[in-house]
Protein backbone atom coordinates (compact mmCIF):
# COMPACT_ATOMS: atom_id res chain seq x y z
CA UNK A 1 0.00 0.00 0.00
CA UNK A 2 2.64 2.49 1.06
CA UNK A 3 4.66 1.69 -2.39
CA UNK A 4 1.89 2.59 -4.71
CA UNK A 5 1.48 5.72 -2.52
CA UNK A 6 5.32 6.69 -3.16
CA UNK A 7 5.31 5.75 -6.66
CA UNK A 8 2.61 8.02 -7.33
CA UNK A 9 3.77 10.82 -5.29
CA UNK A 10 7.22 10.54 -6.72
CA UNK A 11 6.71 9.88 -10.02
CA UNK A 12 4.22 13.24 -10.17
CA UNK A 13 7.16 14.99 -8.84
CA UNK A 14 9.86 13.90 -11.20
CA UNK A 15 7.19 14.29 -14.28
CA UNK A 16 5.94 17.66 -13.01
CA UNK A 17 8.20 19.00 -11.02
CA UNK A 18 5.96 19.81 -7.91
CA UNK A 19 4.08 18.54 -5.04
CA UNK A 20 0.56 16.83 -5.97
CA UNK A 21 -2.26 16.04 -3.91
CA UNK A 22 -2.74 12.21 -3.29
CA UNK A 23 -6.25 10.55 -2.93
CA UNK A 24 -6.52 6.52 -1.83
CA UNK A 25 -9.47 4.50 -3.38
CA UNK A 26 -9.99 1.18 -2.15
CA UNK A 27 -10.81 -2.16 -4.20
CA UNK A 28 -13.91 -4.50 -2.44
CA UNK A 29 -15.27 -7.59 -1.28
CA UNK A 30 -18.86 -8.38 -0.98
CA UNK A 31 -18.99 -10.91 1.52
CA UNK A 32 -23.00 -11.84 1.26
CA UNK A 33 -25.50 -10.71 -1.87
CA UNK A 34 -24.49 -11.84 -5.21
CA UNK A 35 -26.53 -11.31 -8.16
CA UNK A 36 -28.94 -9.57 -6.06
CA UNK A 37 -27.90 -5.97 -7.05
CA UNK A 38 -29.41 -5.64 -10.39
CA UNK A 39 -32.62 -6.93 -8.58
CA UNK A 40 -33.00 -4.21 -6.14
CA UNK A 41 -32.00 -6.21 -3.17
CA UNK A 42 -29.28 -6.06 -0.89
CA UNK A 43 -25.12 -6.19 -0.57
CA UNK A 44 -23.08 -6.39 2.02
CA UNK A 45 -19.61 -4.87 0.41
CA UNK A 46 -16.58 -3.56 2.41
CA UNK A 47 -13.71 -1.83 0.89
CA UNK A 48 -10.13 -3.35 1.49
CA UNK A 49 -6.29 -2.75 2.01
CA UNK A 50 -6.04 -2.36 -1.65
CA UNK A 51 -6.50 0.68 -3.53
CA UNK A 52 -5.95 2.91 -6.45
CA UNK A 53 -3.23 5.88 -5.81
CA UNK A 54 -3.82 9.23 -7.86
CA UNK A 55 -1.49 12.08 -7.17
CA UNK A 56 -3.20 15.31 -8.92
CA UNK A 57 -2.78 18.80 -9.16
CA UNK A 58 -4.69 21.19 -11.45
CA UNK A 59 -3.10 23.30 -14.82
CA UNK A 60 -3.96 27.08 -15.70
CA UNK A 61 -5.03 25.69 -19.16
CA UNK A 62 -7.40 23.02 -20.21
CA UNK A 63 -4.64 20.11 -21.12
CA UNK A 64 -5.47 16.83 -19.15
CA UNK A 65 -2.30 14.67 -18.61
CA UNK A 66 -2.49 11.48 -17.17
CA UNK A 67 0.68 9.17 -16.67
CA UNK A 68 -0.12 5.58 -15.81
CA UNK A 69 3.23 4.37 -13.62
CA UNK A 70 2.72 0.93 -13.35
CA UNK A 71 1.99 0.63 -17.44
CA UNK A 72 4.58 3.37 -18.03
CA UNK A 73 2.43 5.05 -20.23
CA UNK A 74 0.66 8.68 -20.83
CA UNK A 75 -2.15 10.02 -22.25
CA UNK A 76 -2.76 13.82 -23.10
CA UNK A 77 -6.44 14.87 -24.03
CA UNK A 78 -8.43 18.18 -23.38
CA UNK A 79 -10.91 19.21 -21.29
CA UNK A 80 -12.89 19.82 -24.45
CA UNK A 81 -11.96 16.41 -26.28
CA UNK A 82 -12.59 13.90 -23.46
CA UNK A 83 -13.46 11.18 -26.04
CA UNK A 84 -13.08 7.35 -25.30
CA UNK A 85 -9.49 5.96 -25.98
CA UNK A 86 -9.18 3.13 -27.63
CA UNK A 87 -6.35 2.36 -24.97
CA UNK A 88 -8.92 1.18 -22.33
CA UNK A 89 -6.99 2.68 -18.65
CA UNK A 90 -7.63 6.55 -19.55
CA UNK A 91 -11.41 5.78 -19.50
CA UNK A 92 -11.57 5.63 -16.15
CA UNK A 93 -10.28 8.57 -15.64
CA UNK A 94 -12.14 10.71 -18.64
CA UNK A 95 -15.16 9.16 -17.75
CA UNK A 96 -15.37 11.35 -14.81
CA UNK A 97 -14.19 14.24 -16.50
CA UNK A 98 -17.20 13.65 -19.24
CA UNK A 99 -20.10 13.02 -16.74
CA UNK A 100 -18.56 16.62 -14.63
CA UNK A 101 -19.50 18.68 -17.81
CA UNK A 102 -22.96 16.66 -18.20
CA UNK A 103 -24.04 18.39 -15.28
CA UNK A 104 -22.07 21.69 -16.00
CA UNK A 105 -19.43 21.76 -13.64
CA UNK A 106 -16.56 24.11 -14.12
CA UNK A 107 -13.23 22.58 -14.05
CA UNK A 108 -9.92 23.16 -15.87
CA UNK A 109 -6.80 21.16 -17.20
CA UNK A 110 -5.16 18.90 -14.50
CA UNK A 111 -1.76 16.11 -14.30
CA UNK A 112 -2.17 13.46 -12.63
CA UNK A 113 -0.60 10.03 -12.38
CA UNK A 114 -2.09 6.81 -11.09
CA UNK A 115 -1.25 3.34 -9.85
CA UNK A 116 -2.49 0.79 -7.54
CA UNK A 117 -2.15 -2.80 -6.45
CA UNK A 118 -5.98 -3.81 -6.40
CA UNK A 119 -5.56 -6.84 -8.33
CA UNK A 120 -6.95 -6.56 -12.04
CA UNK A 121 -10.08 -8.93 -13.05
CA UNK A 122 -9.79 -10.65 -9.80
CA UNK A 123 -13.32 -9.46 -8.72
CA UNK A 124 -12.19 -6.15 -6.34
CA UNK A 125 -13.52 -3.80 -8.40
CA UNK A 126 -9.94 -1.83 -9.64
CA UNK A 127 -11.82 0.23 -12.42
CA UNK A 128 -15.03 1.45 -9.27
CA UNK A 129 -11.52 2.32 -7.28
CA UNK A 130 -10.09 4.48 -9.80
CA UNK A 131 -13.21 6.17 -10.90
CA UNK A 132 -13.81 7.25 -7.43
CA UNK A 133 -10.49 8.23 -6.52
CA UNK A 134 -10.67 10.78 -10.01
CA UNK A 135 -13.95 12.36 -8.96
CA UNK A 136 -13.50 12.47 -5.32
CA UNK A 137 -9.94 14.34 -6.64
CA UNK A 138 -11.58 16.66 -8.55
CA UNK A 139 -14.04 17.55 -6.30
CA UNK A 140 -11.63 18.37 -4.18
CA UNK A 141 -9.00 20.62 -6.55
CA UNK A 142 -11.67 22.13 -8.33
CA UNK A 143 -13.77 22.82 -5.15
CA UNK A 144 -16.86 21.66 -6.73
CA UNK A 145 -19.25 21.08 -3.87
CA UNK A 146 -20.40 17.50 -4.41
CA UNK A 147 -21.40 15.02 -1.60
CA UNK A 148 -20.71 11.35 -1.38
CA UNK A 149 -23.56 10.30 -2.71
CA UNK A 150 -23.25 12.36 -5.78
CA UNK A 151 -19.92 11.09 -6.43
CA UNK A 152 -20.77 7.47 -5.88
CA UNK A 153 -23.60 8.20 -8.61
CA UNK A 154 -21.53 10.23 -11.31
CA UNK A 155 -18.71 7.73 -10.54
CA UNK A 156 -21.26 4.37 -11.33
CA UNK A 157 -22.77 6.57 -15.03
CA UNK A 158 -19.09 7.61 -15.54
CA UNK A 159 -18.55 3.32 -16.24
CA UNK A 160 -22.29 2.70 -18.18
CA UNK A 161 -22.46 5.34 -20.27
CA UNK A 162 -18.72 6.62 -21.08
CA UNK A 163 -16.71 3.04 -19.89
CA UNK A 164 -19.77 1.05 -21.40
CA UNK A 165 -19.85 -1.56 -18.73
CA UNK A 166 -23.68 -1.86 -16.97
CA UNK A 167 -22.55 -2.17 -13.29
CA UNK A 168 -24.79 -2.00 -10.39
CA UNK A 169 -23.93 0.93 -7.83
CA UNK A 170 -22.40 -1.57 -5.27
CA UNK A 171 -18.50 -1.03 -6.45
CA UNK A 172 -18.43 2.80 -6.11
CA UNK A 173 -20.60 2.77 -3.05
CA UNK A 174 -18.44 0.33 -1.26
CA UNK A 175 -15.34 1.77 -2.15
CA UNK A 176 -16.33 6.19 -1.12
CA UNK A 177 -18.20 4.78 2.17
CA UNK A 178 -15.97 1.67 3.20
CA UNK A 179 -16.03 2.02 6.78
CA UNK A 180 -12.74 0.04 8.90
CA UNK A 181 -14.21 -2.63 10.68
CA UNK A 182 -17.55 -2.67 9.21
CA UNK A 183 -19.05 -4.22 6.37
CA UNK A 184 -21.67 -2.17 4.04
CA UNK A 185 -25.27 -3.18 4.43
CA UNK A 186 -26.54 -1.39 1.42
CA UNK A 187 -30.45 -1.34 -0.07
CA UNK A 188 -29.77 -1.01 -3.52
CA UNK A 189 -32.81 0.09 -4.27
CA UNK A 190 -33.15 2.73 -1.66
CA UNK A 191 -29.28 3.50 -1.28
CA UNK A 192 -30.11 3.28 2.54
CA UNK A 193 -27.65 1.97 3.91
CA UNK A 194 -26.41 0.90 7.98
CA UNK A 195 -22.21 -0.16 9.03
CA UNK A 196 -22.38 -3.70 10.47
CA UNK A 197 -19.38 -4.46 12.60
CA UNK A 198 -17.07 -6.66 10.83
CA UNK A 199 -14.37 -6.93 14.12
CA UNK A 200 -12.92 -10.51 13.48
CA UNK A 201 -10.40 -11.01 16.17
CA UNK A 202 -7.68 -13.49 14.35
CA UNK A 203 -10.18 -13.92 11.09
CA UNK A 204 -8.38 -13.16 7.79
CA UNK A 205 -10.61 -12.16 4.55
CA UNK A 206 -8.40 -14.45 1.85
CA UNK A 207 -9.66 -14.43 -0.91
CA UNK A 208 -8.46 -17.27 -3.65
CA UNK A 209 -8.08 -16.90 -7.31
CA UNK A 210 -9.01 -19.54 -9.73
CA UNK A 211 -7.04 -17.61 -12.03
CA UNK A 212 -10.11 -19.00 -14.92
CA UNK A 213 -12.41 -16.49 -16.69
CA UNK A 214 -14.98 -18.39 -19.26
CA UNK A 215 -16.06 -17.11 -21.96
CA UNK A 216 -19.42 -17.26 -20.53
CA UNK A 217 -19.66 -14.62 -17.87
CA UNK A 218 -20.81 -11.73 -20.08
CA UNK A 219 -22.74 -13.16 -21.99
CA UNK A 220 -24.62 -15.15 -19.41
CA UNK A 221 -24.93 -12.21 -17.02
CA UNK A 222 -27.61 -11.08 -19.49
CA UNK A 223 -29.21 -13.87 -19.93
CA UNK A 224 -29.71 -13.88 -15.90
CA UNK A 225 -31.14 -10.52 -15.66
CA UNK A 226 -33.14 -11.43 -18.71
CA UNK A 227 -34.55 -14.51 -16.65
CA UNK A 228 -35.52 -12.46 -13.60
CA UNK A 229 -37.36 -10.11 -15.43
CA UNK A 230 -38.99 -12.88 -16.74
CA UNK A 231 -40.18 -14.11 -13.82
CA UNK A 232 -41.37 -10.85 -11.98
CA UNK A 233 -43.46 -9.93 -15.28
CA UNK A 234 -45.10 -13.58 -14.65
CA UNK A 235 -45.39 -12.79 -10.28
CA UNK A 236 -46.93 -9.33 -11.40
CA UNK A 237 -50.18 -10.94 -13.18
CA UNK A 238 -51.06 -11.94 -10.05
CA UNK A 239 -49.40 -9.62 -7.39
CA UNK A 240 -49.05 -6.28 -9.60
CA UNK A 241 -47.44 -4.39 -6.85
CA UNK A 242 -44.22 -7.00 -7.37
CA UNK A 243 -41.90 -4.35 -9.09
CA UNK A 244 -38.58 -6.16 -8.93
CA UNK A 245 -37.58 -9.38 -7.07
CA UNK A 246 -37.08 -7.76 -4.10
CA UNK A 247 -40.73 -6.91 -3.75
CA UNK A 248 -41.34 -10.60 -4.12
CA UNK A 249 -40.95 -13.48 -0.88
CA UNK A 250 -40.74 -17.33 -1.53
CA UNK A 251 -44.53 -18.06 -1.03
CA UNK A 252 -45.27 -15.73 -4.56
CA UNK A 253 -42.27 -17.73 -5.95
CA UNK A 254 -43.39 -21.14 -5.09
CA UNK A 255 -46.80 -20.19 -5.99
CA UNK A 256 -46.02 -18.19 -9.84
CA UNK A 257 -43.30 -19.70 -10.78
CA UNK A 258 -42.71 -23.41 -9.49
CA UNK A 259 -44.84 -25.16 -12.27
CA UNK A 260 -42.71 -22.70 -14.70
CA UNK A 261 -39.39 -23.73 -16.75
CA UNK A 262 -37.01 -24.93 -14.23
CA UNK A 263 -34.25 -22.06 -14.92
CA UNK A 264 -36.91 -19.24 -14.04
CA UNK A 265 -38.03 -20.46 -11.25
CA UNK A 266 -34.51 -21.21 -9.91
CA UNK A 267 -33.05 -18.11 -10.77
CA UNK A 268 -36.11 -15.81 -8.94
CA UNK A 269 -35.55 -18.36 -6.05
CA UNK A 270 -32.39 -17.98 -5.39
CA UNK A 271 -32.42 -13.87 -5.46
CA UNK A 272 -35.55 -14.00 -2.71
CA UNK A 273 -33.45 -16.61 -0.79
CA UNK A 274 -30.28 -14.82 -1.20
CA UNK A 275 -31.78 -11.35 0.33
CA UNK A 276 -33.14 -13.20 3.19
CA UNK A 277 -29.84 -15.00 3.87
CA UNK A 278 -28.47 -11.70 3.97
CA UNK A 279 -30.65 -10.03 5.95
CA UNK A 280 -30.31 -13.26 9.21
CA UNK A 281 -26.37 -12.70 8.28
CA UNK A 282 -26.09 -9.25 9.44
CA UNK A 283 -28.14 -10.63 12.41
CA UNK A 284 -25.40 -12.72 12.84
CA UNK A 285 -22.73 -10.31 12.78
CA UNK A 286 -24.12 -8.44 15.46
CA UNK A 287 -24.62 -11.31 17.99
CA UNK A 288 -21.02 -11.96 16.71
CA UNK A 289 -22.16 -15.24 15.75
CA UNK A 290 -19.62 -15.82 12.86
CA UNK A 291 -19.79 -19.46 12.28
CA UNK A 292 -23.29 -18.86 11.63
CA UNK A 293 -22.30 -16.13 9.28
CA UNK A 294 -19.66 -18.53 7.32
CA UNK A 295 -22.22 -21.21 6.66
CA UNK A 296 -24.02 -18.51 5.26
CA UNK A 297 -21.51 -17.83 2.79
CA UNK A 298 -21.47 -21.52 2.16
CA UNK A 299 -25.38 -22.02 1.81
CA UNK A 300 -24.95 -18.65 -1.18
CA UNK A 301 -22.36 -20.80 -2.86
CA UNK A 302 -24.60 -23.62 -3.18
CA UNK A 303 -27.46 -21.27 -4.39
CA UNK A 304 -25.05 -20.19 -6.85
CA UNK A 305 -23.95 -22.93 -8.44
CA UNK A 306 -27.15 -25.18 -8.26
CA UNK A 307 -29.83 -22.75 -8.94
CA UNK A 308 -28.36 -19.43 -10.38
CA UNK A 309 -25.52 -21.23 -12.13
CA UNK A 310 -23.00 -18.89 -12.42
CA UNK A 311 -20.20 -21.72 -10.66
CA UNK A 312 -17.38 -23.52 -12.33
CA UNK A 313 -15.74 -26.69 -11.76
CA UNK A 314 -12.67 -24.34 -11.07
CA UNK A 315 -14.81 -22.47 -8.11
CA UNK A 316 -16.71 -24.97 -6.76
CA UNK A 317 -13.16 -27.19 -6.45
CA UNK A 318 -11.79 -24.67 -4.13
CA UNK A 319 -15.28 -24.58 -2.05
CA UNK A 320 -15.03 -28.06 -1.76
CA UNK A 321 -11.40 -28.04 -0.27
CA UNK A 322 -12.43 -25.07 1.93
CA UNK A 323 -15.10 -27.40 3.69
CA UNK A 324 -12.38 -29.64 4.38
CA UNK A 325 -10.61 -27.09 6.20
CA UNK A 326 -11.87 -26.65 9.58
CA UNK A 327 -10.47 -22.96 9.99
CA UNK A 328 -12.21 -21.64 7.14
CA UNK A 329 -15.43 -20.65 8.39
CA UNK A 330 -17.23 -19.72 5.13
CA UNK A 331 -16.50 -19.93 1.48
CA UNK A 332 -18.15 -19.03 -1.59
CA UNK A 333 -17.47 -17.70 -5.53
CA UNK A 334 -17.24 -14.05 -5.63
CA UNK A 335 -18.53 -12.19 -8.37
CA UNK A 336 -20.32 -12.23 -11.38
CA UNK A 337 -19.48 -16.09 -12.12
CA UNK A 338 -17.65 -18.07 -14.08
CA UNK A 339 -14.31 -18.12 -12.89
CA UNK A 340 -12.54 -15.25 -10.54
CA UNK A 341 -12.41 -15.90 -6.67
CA UNK A 342 -13.13 -17.67 -3.81
CA UNK A 343 -13.79 -15.12 -0.86
CA UNK A 344 -13.12 -17.49 2.52
CA UNK A 345 -12.87 -16.45 6.03
CA UNK A 346 -10.12 -18.54 7.29
CA UNK A 347 -8.31 -18.09 10.81
CA UNK A 348 -4.96 -16.42 11.18
CA UNK A 349 -3.40 -19.19 13.15
CA UNK A 350 -3.72 -21.78 10.55
CA UNK A 351 -3.34 -19.46 7.33
CA UNK A 352 -0.12 -20.40 5.50
CA UNK A 353 -0.90 -24.28 6.38
CA UNK A 354 -4.17 -23.46 4.80
CA UNK A 355 -3.29 -21.41 1.64
CA UNK A 356 -0.47 -24.21 0.76
CA UNK A 357 -2.71 -27.09 1.02
CA UNK A 358 -5.44 -25.34 -1.09
CA UNK A 359 -3.17 -24.59 -3.56
CA UNK A 360 -1.55 -27.69 -3.87
CA UNK A 361 -4.72 -29.58 -4.24
CA UNK A 362 -5.34 -26.94 -6.78
CA UNK A 363 -2.67 -27.58 -8.79
CA UNK A 364 -2.92 -31.21 -8.56
CA UNK A 365 -6.58 -31.43 -9.85
CA UNK A 366 -6.47 -28.65 -12.24
CA UNK A 367 -2.98 -28.34 -13.17
CA UNK A 368 -3.75 -24.39 -12.88
CA UNK A 369 -1.59 -22.08 -10.12
CA UNK A 370 -3.53 -19.68 -7.94
CA UNK A 371 -3.22 -16.16 -7.03
CA UNK A 372 -4.37 -15.85 -2.60
CA UNK A 373 -5.34 -12.47 -1.69
CA UNK A 374 -4.85 -11.59 1.98
CA UNK A 375 -7.03 -8.74 2.45
CA UNK A 376 -8.64 -6.52 5.92
CA UNK A 377 -11.66 -4.22 6.09
CA UNK A 378 -10.45 -0.54 5.61
CA UNK A 379 -11.45 2.77 5.07
CA UNK A 380 -13.44 4.21 1.73
CA UNK A 381 -12.17 6.56 -0.58
CA UNK A 382 -9.68 9.55 1.28
CA UNK A 383 -6.97 12.17 0.81
CA UNK A 384 -4.02 11.14 1.99
CA UNK A 385 -1.63 14.60 1.13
Amino acid sequence: MREAHHLVKNKFIETFNEEPIIVRSPGRVNLIGEHTDYNMGYVLPAAINKAAYLAIKERDDDIIFIVAADLNESFTTTVERCNYSERGWPNYVICIVDQLLKINKKIKGFNAVISGDVPLGAGMSSSAALECATIFALNHIFELGLDKFEMVKLAQKGENEFVGVNCGIMDQFASVFGKKGHVVKLDCRSLDFEYVPFELEGIKIVLFDSMVKHSLASSEYNVRTSQCSEGVSIIQQKYPKVKTLRDANIKMIEECLSQQTADIYHRCKFVVEENNRLIAACEDLKQNQIADFGQKMYETHVGLSELYEVSCPELDFIVSCARNEPSILGARMMGGGFGGCVITLVEEADLDNVVKRIKDAYWNKMNIGMNVYITQIEDGTNIIS
